[in-house]
């Protein structure tokens, strides 16, 4: 049996009070609370499992620290639990700074490739705590339906995909978008044959292509 700590708390079962974050009890004390907290109302809870800040209750923040990557891939497994066991909106806050630089496409094929989550790079739990704020303020606008938080989870999930298409070896702009033009999707890109990406990018980004998602 699953310990605790293991799972994410399910979608619905962690309830967020109207202008607040539920932050893990494992962050209090941290920079991105203490920031946190002079800009919006923070409250820590046990028990929110893998998520380390809850915005409502359905969108919640999986952390990934710069002390996280260099400890090798326990962060991996707990993202891919996360994504296994809940039906929450998940966003991974990943610390890219430069000792973090060279593990960064390999997260981004894990989270947005692999897993269909949202990525957010910032350079320290100050810049997290802005964005956060950021995503709260979002979703205050409108409390009862939360429109403008789900047109902001949509712009930022668009904008990581594309991001993490780029990533792609002979892959840049242009081809990226061409590619998610055609395919629609990363899954659809994934799934596609050499043949039906060399239609859209030519044969020898389709075999680049093909060979890194498949690695």
């Amino acid at each position: 049996m699953a310990a605790k700590g293991d799972v994410p708390a399910a979608a619905g079962s962690v309830v967020v009070p109207y202008g607040h974050v539920v932050g893990n009890e494992k962050w209090r004390g941290s920079e991105v609370a203490r920031r946190l907290q002079g800009k919006t109302k923070l409250i820590f809870e046990d028990g929110l499992g893998l998520v380390d800040f809850h915005l409502s209750n359905r969108i919640c923040v999986l952390y990934i620290s710069e002390a996280d990557l260099v400890a090798g891939d326990e962060f991996k497994r707990r993202v891919v639990r996360f994504r296994n066991a809940s039906s929450l909106g998940g966003i991974v806050i990943v610390e890219k700074t430069p000792i973090t630089e060279q593990y960064f496409s390999a997260v981004q094929k894990l989270v947005v490739l692999q897993l269909g989550m949202v990525l957010l790079p910032v350079a320290n739990q100050g810049e997290a705590s802005q964005l956060i704020t950021q995503l709260v303020r979002e979703q205050s606008k409108d409390h009862t339906s939360n429109p403008f938080l789900r047109k902001q989870c949509s712009q930022l999930a668009e904008a990581s995909v594309f991001r993490t298409v780029q990533q792609i070896p002979g892959v840049g702009k242009t081809k990226a978008l061409l590619l998610l033009q055609q395919f629609g999707s990363i899954h659809q890109i994934c799934n596609a044959s050499v043949k039906e990406l060399e239609l859209v990018v030519g044969q020898t980004v389709a075999q680049q292509i093909h060979t890194f998602l498949g690695s």
